[in-house]
């Protein structure tokens, strides 16, 4: 976040030396409102920029087996930009590769999501996922994994069929 305040910085600091070189060169006519004008829109576009790119960047960044599963756009009054180009502001990634299966179920798998939001630090998640039952659930201690197909509604949340979280692990991971 530092970095970026001091890009931002920069950026206002171009935009103002830019206005300084068109007055020079007016001789001084350009209106002397340009070197603050175009400092704000070089800090403003650049943070615009920014804010666009953010999810592409930190997508690019995952390793190999960590699939983005879902992604979540969003609009604000305060960014009129977004309501015409709404922007990524969160996405959950699951480690596919490292999902773990179980021994007296084979269609239970343990994964690690992992929670981005802009300008905060990932956080990671534990869950169990039912792969026969299309369900999840908090991995603890005392989860009870089920034998068959059959999962207890108060531990196990239902997926509907066409979940990516649901298709990542269980298409991924079928032997």
């Amino acid at each position: 976040m530092l970095w970026e305040l001091i890009a931002t910085i920069c950026a206002g600091l171009a935009g103002a030396g830019i206005a300084l070189f068109i007055r020079k060169l007016s001789l001084k006519k350009a209106p002397k409102w340009l070197v603050p004008a175009l400092a704000g829109i070089g800090m403003l576009s650049f943070q615009i920029q920014s804010e666009y790119t953010w999810y592409e960047h930190q997508a690019s960044l995952l390793p190999e087996g960590v699939v983005v599963v879902k992604t979540v756009e969003e609009e604000a009054p305060w960014r009129p930009w977004s309501m015409v180009y709404p922007q990524t502001t969160r996405f959950i990634a699951a480690d596919i590769n490292n999902a773990a299966q179980n021994d007296l179920n084979h269609d239970v798998y343990l994964v690690d999501l992992y929670f981005f939001e802009r300008r905060l630090s990932a956080k990671r998640v534990t869950q169990v996922i039912h792969c026969g039952a299309a369900a999840r659930a908090n991995f603890t201690n005392k989860l009870e994994v089920p034998k068959g197909n059959q999962v207890d509604n108060r531990e196990w949340v239902s997926m509907p069929s066409n979940d990516p979280l649901l298709t990542a692990v269980c298409d991924g991971r079928a032997s």
